[in-house]
């Protein structure tokens, strides 16, 4: 009989995945990971580790599988904490929910789970692995969108490594969320209607300004109004003499300067801010909301303007550098100079667009087929082949 360990997180979809392995056969225990200690930036009535943890060892009695805590938040603060502050830092915005799956629940935890016997892990993600066998007889395996298009989160998998996905398994990806929930309630498991969980994975509904000022302190600088015509500061179109320096030159992002704008409040320090953030920045007055186009950690100015359509907002091409490019798929990489046709997203439940993969000696550039919002340094791009996510990478 083959070992799983399941991650029960104390929710519905891993205790579902629980269920479904133990029927299918499978020596099934739960294994509930403790990754935060912290209770004073967490908001503890959305997300009490407490009460998730006895909710999975509820869940684990009632499907008479052995359960325990491990403890992993040392690994935690070191790999996904620590790391979050550094790029809040330098003024990019990280994702922590794909870093927790590549660093702690597909690499801590896995080994774990191995030195305890176990052949294989299982989450309650949706999403789906499928296996190709080679002329060789040996095996490649696919990360593949979930069943559910309203859940599909092979996007915060987007790292995952050959090696890992070969001793993963996914139980719920082929169902939709009602079917999850209904088979929770059809055999009694307290998790059926509980709410999912919300924020950091493992931490849950964090403020983040509150999160972020134990480490990078407040400083006060000026928030600049930047109106749409001037958004665009030195962004001629030009006649390019290669396919790459025109990539380049769409990829760059506008340098703005205090004086491109009028001053319109105040912050109490720039690496709290996104590109594309609307909450926060206080400032009433304009005709259309505010959000912010750019961020300047080194001279501690927030640029933004005036709604959703401001063209400051947009860009076509994203640039990933060579130590940031990850293939799921590496018989598919690109080398040099290739180029590939590919559906690809910079954020969880974005619809995928089309895009164009160019390879350069340096690097790779993800070209769009139309202007994307947001496009945030510090967050990741990942690139599909239909229903396959074949690859990722970091945005620079």
């Amino acid at each position: 009989m083959k070992k799983v360990v399941v991650g029960l997180s104390g929710g519905v979809d891993s205790s579902v995945a629980a269920y479904l392995l133990k029927k299918q056969g499978y020596e099934v225990i739960g294994l509930f990971m403790k990754n935060w200690h912290d209770d004073s930036v967490t908001i503890s009535e959305e997300c009490p580790w407490l009460e998730d943890s006895n909710d999975a060892l509820i869940v684990a009695e009632k499907l008479g599988i052995p359960f325990q805590t491990v403890d992993l938040s040392v690994a935690y603060k070191e790999r996904i904490v620590d790391y979050m502050f550094r790029e809040y830092e330098m003024g990019r915005t990280p994702n922590p929910d794909v870093l927790c799956n590549r660093e702690i629940k597909f690499d801590v935890f896995l080994k774990i789970a191995l030195q305890l016997g176990a052949d294989y892990v299982a989450t309650g993600h949706y999403c789906r692995k499928g296996v190709l066998t080679n002329v060789d007889g040996t095996e490649t395996y696919q990360l593949l969108s979930g069943v559910d298009p309203n859940k599909d989160q092979s996007y915060f998998l987007c790292q995952l490594s050959q090696q890992q996905l070969s001793k993963i398994l996914f139980p719920i990806g082929d169902l939709e969320k009602p079917e999850v929930r209904q088979i929770a309630a059809n055999n009694e498991l307290i998790t059926a209607d509980k709410k999912d969980s919300q924020g950091l994975c493992f931490i849950g509904k964090v403020r983040l300004p509150e999160f972020l000022q134990q480490k990078l302190k407040p400083k006060k600088g000026v928030i600049v109004e930047v109106p749409a015509e001037a958004s665009q500061l030195n962004r001629t179109p030009e006649k390019f003499d290669s396919i790459e320096a025109e990539l380049r030159y769409n990829a760059e992002k506008p340098v703005y300067q205090i004086e491109d704008g009028k001053i319109v409040g105040e912050h109490q320090g720039a690496h709290y801010f996104t590109k594309g953030q609307r909450k926060g920045l206080n400032v009433g007055g304009t005709k259309a909301p505010l959000f912010v186009i750019e961020t300047d950690v080194l001279t501690n100015v927030i640029y933004t303007g005036q709604g959703k359509n401001h063209p400051g907002l947009y860009r076509r091409t994203l640039f990933v550098s060579n130590e940031e490019i990850h293939w799921v798929r590496l018989d598919l990489a690109l080398k040099a100079n290739e180029t590939m046709k590919v559906r690809a997203r910079i954020r969880y439940r974005q619809n995928l667009e089309n895009a164009t993969l160019y390879k350069v000696p340096n690097g790779m550039y993800v070209d769009f087929e139309h202007k994307q919002s947001a496009i945030t340094e510090g967050q990741f791009v990942a690139w599909y082949q239909e229903e396959e996510l074949i690859g990722s990478g970091v945005i620079s």
